[in-house]
């Protein structure tokens, strides 16, 4: 999937967090609260908007409830599901060779979680280090910054409890060398558009001379990508059923989990898995709290997330079009997956 994972819904947090710059004060840990409260109407338009769409969508925000962030978790650790163990092993072989590239003083992390994988990092470098980890949920990000700093000594960390965009434009200075990472193949879940305007945000925040990390999915066989997201334990399928709970629960509506197929298909034409809700039967659906009413007819879908898939030498030409030269590109053994490392050149 590759979502810019947390424990609760981005957007149910940002919409009760008003803007704040809280430090907690630890030695060498520092905190800041970055978010912008969005307005209850704008997060309403959001899902009213996307409902309307051909073919109706919902927001992936909306997975991210309590519920499905522990399904999304259970999700990692299936067989079918290759992305997590497999971007691991990638660090786990070329950490010693990324520390040694970039020289780095300070590892910058976008969407940092739990920061498991960042530990595969930190332990290839050598120490003083700033960590700046960069989360929407404040209460994952201070629970692990907390235990980082018990498990490595001689590290600093400025995490930022904000969006990308909003992070990016705020990151400290550092006088050595910047690594700023975006692992966990998120960037999958971006538009074409989207994309580039990421690109941009992230070399607006760079200096010349900064290292940028990033792991995407690659395309492959499309056994090998729908397994991934059908998985035979089913656990897929209730993460993305549970969606429709979290609307009802949040808005009001009358969803039916029951009435709907899960379903994820890998759209070969436009490189993406695509998954879905099928409506099982003709049923009128009303979410009060967003004055909408629709009817779904039998076999209509409900278009839940995309997950992109990249061809490696393509991405690369689109990086080195934002000044993002590849120093090293990084590979698991079947070339499931792929970690590019680059160099900004200014510009």
């Amino acid at each position: 999937m590759g979502h810019f994972h947390t424990t609760r819904d981005d957007y149910e947090l940002l919409s009760q967090s008003p803007a704040t710059m809280i430090a907690c004060t630890a030695p060498n840990l520092q905190i800041v609260h970055l978010t912008q409260a969005i307005p209850a109407s704008d997060i309403a338009q959001l899902l009213r908007s996307s409902l309307q769409n051909q073919p109706r969508t919902i927001p992936c925000q909306f997975f991210y409830d309590d519920r499905g962030s522990d399904l999304f978790e259970k999700i990692c650790t299936l067989p079918e599901y290759y992305l997590t163990r497999t971007e691991a092993q990638i660090l786990t072989a070329s950490a010693p060779e990324i520390a040694r590239i970039t020289q780095a003083t300070q590892i910058v992390e976008l969407g940092s979680g739990s920061s498991t994988k960042t530990r595969l990092l930190l332990n290839a470098f050598p120490k003083p280090l700033t960590y700046v980890p960069i989360d929407i949920s404040g209460a994952i990000l201070t629970h692990t910054a907390r235990q980082l700093m018990q498990e490595y000594k001689n590290l600093s960390i400025y995490g930022m409890v904000a969006t990308y965009e909003t992070a990016l434009s705020q990151l400290p200075p550092t006088t050595g060398s910047r690594l700023l990472c975006f692992l966990g193949s998120t960037l999958g879940n971006f538009t074409p558009s989207q994309t580039e305007l990421f690109f941009s945000q992230v070399t607006g925040a760079m200096d010349k001379g900064d290292y940028f990390l990033l792991g995407v999915d690659c395309h492959k066989d499309t056994h090998i990508l729908e397994s991934a997201y059908n998985d035979h334990y089913g656990v897929t399928a209730e993460f993305n059923k549970n969606m429709l709970l979290h609307l009802n629960r949040r808005f009001g509506a009358n969803f039916v989990p029951d009435y709907f197929r899960h379903s994820a298909i890998y759209n070969l034409q436009e490189q993406q898995i695509e998954m879905y809700l099928i409506s099982e039967r003709t049923q009128t659906i009303t979410i009060p709290a967003i004055d909408v009413n629709f009817t779904l007819t039998a076999g209509e879908a409900l278009l839940t997330e995309i997950s992109r898939k990249f061809m490696p030498l393509q991405l690369k030409q689109t990086l080195s079009r934002h000044g993002l030269e590849t120093v090293s590109i990084f590979h698991d053994r079947h070339h499931w997956l792929t970690v590019f490392l680059c160099q900004w050149t200014g510009g």
